[in-house]
């Protein structure tokens, strides 16, 4: 029982003392009751606007994810393709740290599989 219903007893036995007339008395003690249901109510009707907002997204939230597997990629090419044939021409080109960049490729790669998951189930758009 919340702190808020066991105020509700009391308060009902003030607005019988107070309060002459039975319809009105009725109303009060109904408004008081559910009080606490149309704030939650209200909560939730709020937290579902914020999420539906949420939802939408903007450019960033769609394209953090693309373009951190750019750089990843990009960091692979310069090691693995432009580094060596630059190599060659004598021009040294220093390389990218691939013990902290492969971690993170391969989470997006994972997570991208997933994502293909949900596409192919038609769980999402």
């Amino acid at each position: 029982m919340s702190i808020f219903e066991s105020l509700i007893s009391p308060i009902s036995t003030i607005i019988d003392k107070f309060v002459p007339d039975a319809d009105v008395r009725q109303k009060l003690a109904f408004d008081i009751a559910t009080l606490a249901d149309n704030h939650a109510q209200e909560l939730s009707l709020a937290q579902i606007k914020l999420n539906t907002e949420d939802a939408k997204g903007n450019w960033f939230q769609s394209s953090w994810r693309p373009l951190a597997g750019y750089v990843c990629v990009t960091g692979l090419a310069v090691n693995f393709l432009i580094s060596p044939i630059a190599a060659g021409f004598g021009v040294i080109i220093p390389q990218a740290d691939l013990s902290v960049m492969m971690p993170v490729l391969g989470g997006l790669l994972g997570i991208g599989s997933l994502r293909t998951f949900e596409k192919l189930k038609k769980i999402t758009k």
